[in-house]
């Protein structure tokens, strides 16, 4: 009989290495036996059945993508990522993800597993106000953005840049001065001004005021009914919290796979790119996670942090 390695039967299958062991582990391919400290797989072994589908995919395959653009998004490092996500181990059945931001991770989870919890948080109180809009009242929601476009999209540049500065300082004086009765209206604010401002920055002054000026965009997609309505869907159980990470504590167990994707670490002290609330995240805030993240390692977590450095070096650690 004759033999492949597990690398070999990785590229064979187009899975991960890591991936086959796990299968050998389980015994679920036929002969596979450990040499030494590698396992060696017959040549003529079928790549077996993952039942991970069996409790964890989502049967009707439904995707959803993040419905806000945001600076520092995980979109393009999804496959990347996605590779240290642990659910294959069955035991992880929870995940948080406590500065969730657009949630191009969050999204891609809820797209492809079905776990029993779920809990984003972020400090934006503006972003934490949309997703739960978006969950809550999303029919109502989309008929105010259908206005706004309908209305918005038609215009010339002139007439569209004092359409949006209207509806900018609308945003701002309902997040100054606004109370819960016009959330619904704050949030298709948001998502407009998102779809419609420079490269769709999140950005605040000292006051907190939102002073991104409007974008050139030809024909924005204000909105994405087909999106909305998913993500509306997909956030039905999920826990939605506007505060601090260190809320997550209490959520996060043995069985949860933690997400961390900070704020950028400021360039310099009055650097102001970053600042999607009136607080940067400053090298003692960074220290503080640090520690805050150990601590949740400790509980049996499963951990993965990213983090860019001067906007540029990504990396990322599992603990």
């Amino acid at each position: 009989m004759e033999f492949m390695s597990a690398r070999e039967a990785a590229d064979k299958w187009g899975i991960s290495q890591r991936r086959v062991a796990v299968l050998c582990s389980e015994n679920r391919i036929d002969k596979a036996t450990m040499v030494g400290n590698m396992w060696i797989i017959p040549t003529t072994a079928e790549k077996p059945v993952d039942a991970r589908s069996i409790r964890y995919m989502q049967s009707e395959g439904k995707k959803v993508k993040p419905f806000l653009k945001w600076a520092g998004g995980k979109g393009q490092l999804l496959a990347e990522i996605e590779k240290y996500y642990p659910f294959e181990s069955r035991k992880i059945t929870k995940y948080a993800e406590p500065f969730v931001g657009g949630g191009a991770v969050l999204f891609d989870i809820l797209s492809k597993y079905d776990l029993e919890e779920v809990y984003i948080s972020d400090i934006n109180a503006e972003l934490i106000n949309t997703y739960r809009m978006i969950r809550e009242d999303i029919e109502e929601l989309m008929a105010m953005l259908t206005g706004m476009q309908n209305a918005f999209v038609p215009m010339d540049t002139e007439h569209r840049k004092a359409y949006y500065l209207a509806k900018r300082d609308r945003f701002n004086d309902l997040k100054i001065n606004g109370n819960e009765t016009i959330n619904i209206e704050k949030a298709a604010l948001m998502i407009f001004l998102n779809k419609t401002c420079f490269n769709g920055l999140f950005r605040v002054n000292k006051k907190g005021l939102f002073n991104v000026p409007m974008g050139s965009y030809k024909n924005p997609m204000i909105c994405d009914e087909s999106n909305l309505r998913a993500v509306s869907e997909k956030l039905q159980n999920v826990t939605i919290v506007c505060g601090d990470y260190r809320q997550s504590a209490d959520f996060i167990d043995e069985d949860t796979f933690v997400y961390f994707d900070p704020p950028y670490r400021p360039i310099t002290d009055t650097a102001s790119f970053t600042a999607y609330t009136e607080n940067l995240f400053n090298d003692e805030e960074q220290v503080e996670l640090a520690r805050f993240v150990d601590a949740m390692h400790r509980k049996g977590a499963k951990v993965v942090v990213s983090s860019l450095t001067n906007r540029v070096k990504y990396y990322e650690s599992k603990f």
